[in-house]
């Protein structure tokens, strides 16, 4: 079924001005197309709206019962297009975006500070998230984009990379594994680790190494976050294995990190958004920004497609 805007925005100039003439004037069309249009209303409502002579042109009974309704359809519909008009040329709208704790806490700010400035209008919303939960919160719909743990290709999804980060072993200051300059994911036995479990993004990087060296995939402290590792290794039960872009030693003092190498292994952070949908204005801003403000030079690339 398909209604006929036009028809209705044509009766509503026509009974208002009183005249199609005038009517087809207003609309910047000819007498015929706006004759056109107000038949087209009435076949698709099987009634009369308009009693028309060659000297006069006067509203039906229907047509004063419809006239009120016609009016609040051409307002709305009018406003409606002037909003979409005021959102595309301005990004207003609000935006939001499922993120990694992490970033949220450490490089986002600054990107948010930069965006609210620009569009003070806007409220964004952040999800904050671990890893997995990050990706599904944006395939489902919940987000307008996200920021995650960079994956394999996934044909739902495109992904633009941001930063890579090499993961650390944060100890305590009196921890033996302090004094060493770097530490090899093989001399890793004997230490009580302290890993991430649950929906971080890490996990599947850590755990797939320490499987590779022989170790236990599991260390023997295992929690969800990162402030609960670092709250850990800060007590000295044991050492944890983060990104170094956590910066746990400036977070929690008495907390050193040493690098962790044979192999150096990175965390690659992306923002990630559905193939299927066009961002809005609001959120292509923000996605925009972020790209440009967390980006490394030279690292930026889109994976799965434009």
């Amino acid at each position: 079924m398909k209604i006929p805007i036009d028809g209705v925005q044509a009766f509503v100039h026509v009974a208002e001005l009183g005249s199609f003439n005038r009517a087809a004037e207003h609309l910047f069309i000819t007498q015929t197309a706006l004759t056109r249009r107000v038949q087209r209303l009435e076949s698709f409502v099987g009634l009369r709206l308009l009693d028309r002579t060659t000297r006069s042109t006067a509203l039906s009974p229907m047509g004063r019962e419809f006239l009120p309704l016609a009016r609040r359809i051409v307002e709305d519909l009018v406003h409606g297009l002037d909003r979409l008009r005021t959102s595309s040329r301005l990004g207003v709208g609000d935006v939001t975006v499922a993120t990694l704790q992490s970033v949220a806490f450490r490089q986002l700010p600054v990107a948010l500070r930069r965006y609210a400035r620009k569009f003070p209008e806007n409220r964004i919303h952040l999800l904050e998230r671990s890893g997995a939960l990050v990706t599904e919160a944006v395939r489902e719909g919940q987000a307008d984009f996200g920021i995650h743990i960079q994956q394999d290709i996934q044909r739902d999804l495109i992904e633009d990379m941001l930063m890579r980060d090499p993961f650390v072993l944060v100890c305590s200051r009196s921890h033996p594994a302090a004094r060493l300059k770097m530490v090899a994911w093989a001399d890793l036995k004997g230490i009580d680790l302290i890993t991430l479990g649950g929906a971080s993004g890490n996990r599947r990087i850590v755990e797939g190494e320490l499987s590779r060296t022989g170790l236990n995939t599991r260390g023997r402290f295992v929690v969800e976050s990162t402030p609960s590792a670092i709250a850990l290794a800060r007590e000295n039960v044991g050492a944890a294995i983060l990104p170094a872009a956590m910066n746990a030693t400036t977070v929690a003092t008495g907390l050193i990190e040493v690098p962790l190498v044979e192999p150096v292994l990175y965390r690659a952070i992306a923002l990630v958004r559905r193939r299927s949908e066009t961002l809005s204005p609001a959120a292509g801003s923000l996605y925009a920004l972020i790209r440009q403000q967390l980006s490394g030079a030279g690292r930026k690339g889109a994976r799965g497609g434009a």
